[in-house]
């Protein structure tokens, strides 16, 4: 089972969604609800410390033993020589057992080594896919295979559509 995790935030919280669903699903499994409260603010350079007790928050909630991997809106690494971005620390908070994949919608700076372009459907503008603990060949694949005739994946997309609601 893989997990796909997005937040919105609003003035001082964030509800936090997950969706459990299988590579070849067109829609989740189920899907999963938090908010959190107490969100810190906006630090540049930093964003991991915003977004990732949000996302521990919703993964408090499951065995994360039934895991292949956790998808992230994000990166893995912020820079070439693996600094860790969001997907970086939650993959440390979570003691290195469940693999992490970050797929973004922009490049980040000096990460052309560690973020790879996938372009899905018609689309001319790639998302941008790493990993860690996850091959990231096979998650360049999978992320291109999913359901989903544009850029952004239909299930990836519910996610997002969800943290809104």
């Amino acid at each position: 089972m893989l997990l796909a995790i997005d937040v919105y935030y609003y003035k001082q919280s964030a509800k936090v969604v997950g969706a459990l669903f299988s590579w070849e699903d067109e829609k989740p499994k189920k899907i999963l609800t938090t908010v959190y409260e107490g969100v810190e603010e906006y630090q540049s350079g930093n964003f991991y410390k915003r977004e990732l007790p949000c996302i521990l928050k919703l993964l408090a909630s499951l065995d994360l033993n039934t895991l292949e991997a956790i998808i992230i809106d994000g990166h893995c690494y912020i820079s070439n020589q693996k600094e860790f971005g969001l997907g970086g620390y939650l993959w440390k908070e979570l003691k290195e057992k469940v693999p992490v994949i970050g797929v973004a919608k922009n490049r980040f700076h000096n990460t052309e080594e560690v973020s790879f372009p996938v372009y899905r459907g018609e689309s001319k503008k790639p998302l941008y896919v790493s990993s860690i603990g996850y091959d990231v060949e096979q998650a360049k694949t999978n992320i291109l295979m999913m359901t989903g005739k544009y850029r952004i994946p239909d299930i990836l997309k519910i996610v997002d559509q969800q943290t809104r609601v």
